[in-house]
């Protein structure tokens, strides 16, 4: 097995092929596509929350499936990673504004893939919960979470939009097409939240809302969501851990290299 200063250090994607570059462009594009998908299904909700629905399925079809699972998660565990790798070898911590915010975006955007395999995944595999749209909206609802939920997928997209610009920013194409695409980055993240905002209202006018505080689910429903909510919570922690690890074995490391240079 590599070391860890391997591992880190950037020697085992030194091909062309497998550059830090390019995976964090192939792994990125892929989340890009599963939060550009989120909005996408959320902006539906202003035609009905019945197509929001057929846009769901369509969505778990692709997501839940054991490709598009590999695919998500290990997208999202190699972008994380190749994250954690920049700061740990980064010296010099001045950044440009547009990286700041790329990185305070990036660094958002587990939390919303915490949520989601919460709620989705560990529903489906602990429970065999298939989640329907007005219920995840009407949980979502009933928590007083809903401007949380709007406001996670705002980072996510930030950074992917970010990120494609920076690496594609020279191409003659995005050039052409940036003042279209300036307008898709705000447009899109706008209708999301109306489109959002229209389901909670149906919702709420079908009583499931009121159904959920009123306790009208059953108590192995309830007890359900508990557990839930605990596998969200030690996901967070373990997340922040980890970041926070980088952060301290980052400066460690620094200091080790210029040890052996004096």
């Amino acid at each position: 097995m590599p070391a860890p200063s391997r591992l880190f250090s950037g020697r085992l994607l030194s091909s062309r092929l497998f550059s830090a570059r390019r995976l964090r462009l192939a792994s990125g594009l892929v989340l890009f596509a599963y939060i550009s998908g989120h909005l996408i299904n959320h902006a539906l909700g202003l035609l009905s929350l019945d197509r929001a629905e057929a846009m769901l399925r369509v969505s778990m079809a692709i997501w839940q499936s054991r490709p598009g699972t590999i695919l998500l998660y290990g997208s999202a565990l190699l972008h994380f990673w190749l994250a954690l790798r920049s700061i740990y070898i980064r010296h010099d911590w001045r950044f440009p504004l547009i990286e700041i915010v790329r990185f305070w975006a990036g660094f958002s955007l587990p939390l919303l893939l915490i949520g989601h395999i919460a709620t989705t995944r560990l529903a489906l595999t602990l429970y065999d919960v298939k989640p329907d749209y007005a219920g995840i909206v009407s949980s979502i609802v009933a928590g007083g979470s809903e401007q949380w939920q709007i406001a996670l997928l705002a980072p996510g997209w930030l950074h992917g939009c970010l990120g494609l610009w920076i690496s594609l920013r020279h191409s003659p194409l995005m050039l052409r097409l940036r003042p279209v695409l300036i307008a898709g980055v705000i447009a899109l993240p706008i209708l999301s939240a109306a489109g959002f905002m229209a389901m909670s209202r149906d919702v709420e006018v079908q009583g499931l809302v009121a159904a959920l505080r009123d306790g009208a689910q059953e108590a192995l429903a309830v007890e359900r969501r508990v557990e839930l909510a605990i596998w969200k919570r030690d996901m967070t922690i373990g997340y922040l851990a980890i970041i926070a690890l980088a952060l301290l074995l980052g400066p460690v490391r620094r200091g080790v290299l210029r040890s052996r240079a004096a």
